[in-house]
């Protein structure tokens, strides 16, 4: 495998700035969950906050296992930036428009983009926790004033 290759899935292919609420917080949150214990504190700590805490919880409960099953079961490990940067990755891409498309219904378009991150026979479980997850983030961006939960550094990149 070339290193091209090796990092394709974290090439740059947009801005934050260019995605919706659900879609900006599905990749927010998921370089938070990416840095540890203390990111994954503001992780519950938002969706208590602005959820919660029973609401929260089932929301922390979804993105957990969404993230799991793509850990466990992804064809590759999901590339990511830091949680500051402006730029979208194309993983990240993938998993926001994952989100996105669930959190509307349209299930064969998340479907699809499941199949390509994970192993075929979890792709329907990848889309219907995806679903969860997107619901729940809608809720979340209307209770923050119809934008994300997490707004990044604008001055900070890379």
């Amino acid at each position: 495998m070339s290193t091209q290759q090796t990092y394709r899935g974290g090439a740059p292919v947009g801005h934050l700035a260019e995605l919706g609420p659900i879609e900006t917080g599905a990749v927010l949150y998921l370089r938070l969950w990416a840095d540890g214990p203390e990111a994954q504190g503001q992780v519950w700590n938002d969706f208590a906050t602005l959820l919660g805490p029973s609401c929260g919880r089932e929301a922390l409960k979804s993105f957990e296992a969404l993230c799991e099953l793509c850990a466990r079961y992804g064809r590759r490990p999901l590339m990511r930036h830091s949680v500051t940067c402006e730029c979208v990755g194309a993983d990240e891409s993938c998993f926001a428009n994952l989100i996105g498309y669930a959190s509307e219904g349209a299930r064969e378009d998340a479907l699809l983009l499941a199949a390509n991150m994970v192993r075929p026979d979890m792709a329907g479980a990848l889309a219907g926790l995806a679903e969860e997850f997107g619901m729940a983030l809608k809720r979340l961006s209307i209770r923050a004033g119809k934008r994300a939960a997490i707004q990044p550094n604008p001055a900070l990149s890379h």
